[in-house]
């Protein structure tokens, strides 16, 4: 007979069901981001670069005067650039086709530069050699760990030095975003407690752990570590 009550049994089965469901949530949720990032890549991206091609040929046959002509042209231009960057960041938002197609250590150094340059601090990123061998489904939850790990950075540190450092082995691979700033924020504070807890899901789902805690020598260290083999 088992010596686990039946409550328990219950309790367990209930929190495996909705891990579950939890996971099934979000692999659809990607890949209709994904779906959508393609759509306005292919479809609304295109047409705009098609626009940009077209105005270019109108305006080599725009004769010199009246200039006003040519001008507004010009801004017809620049408005176009600026809807076609817009377009462009909306996808990186939605899906980043990078992890995808040129893989974990291209996606994650150029976030870690992007970040680094944007909030101005020292921001370094330390790869494994080789391209780790992991599912998209890990590389997704590696990437929304580390730009997980950024935001609370960006939102609470006040650090001047940003360490995102990628071990890969045959049976577990580890992302740690380490920072030299005041330490985590308050783990319930404000939206910033549901983004964290969406991706320590991710990670419960595919069998790992994820961890944000201060660290013994000043600053927070988040830490996500995935199993290669499948969760059971």
């Amino acid at each position: 007979m088992s010596d686990i009550a039946p409550e328990d049994q219950n309790d367990a089965a209930r929190v495996a069901e909705l891990s579950d469901l939890l996971g099934h949530v979000n692999s659809t949720w990607d890949n209709e981001r994904r779906s959508l990032a393609r759509q306005l890549h292919d479809s609304v991206g295109s047409s705009l670069t098609a626009l940009t091609m077209h105005l270019g040929l109108l305006t080599a046959k725009l004769p010199e005067d009246p200039p006003a002509l040519r001008e507004r042209a010009v801004q017809m231009k620049n408005l176009l650039h600026t809807i076609i960057e817009n377009n462009r960041r909306m996808q990186h938002k939605l899906w980043n086709d990078k992890l995808e197609f040129l893989g974990i250590k291209v996606a994650f150094s150029e976030a870690v530069t992007e970040f680094g340059e944007h909030y101005r601090v020292a921001a370094r990123c330390s790869l494994p050699e080789d391209e780790p061998a992991c599912s998209r489904e890990h590389g997704v939850a590696l990437l929304f760990a580390l730009e997980e790990g950024l935001r609370n950075v960006a939102a609470h540190a006040g650090a001047t030095e940003v360490n995102v450092i990628v071990d890969d082995n045959e049976d577990e691979i580890m992302l740690t975003v380490r920072d030299n700033g005041s330490g985590p924020g308050a783990p319930d504070a404000g939206a910033d407690k549901y983004g964290l807890r969406l991706v320590r899901e991710r990670a419960r789902h595919l069998g790992g752990t994820l961890d944000l805690k201060a660290h013994p020598d000043g600053g927070s260290a988040l830490t996500l570590v995935l199993p290669k083999t499948p969760a059971p």
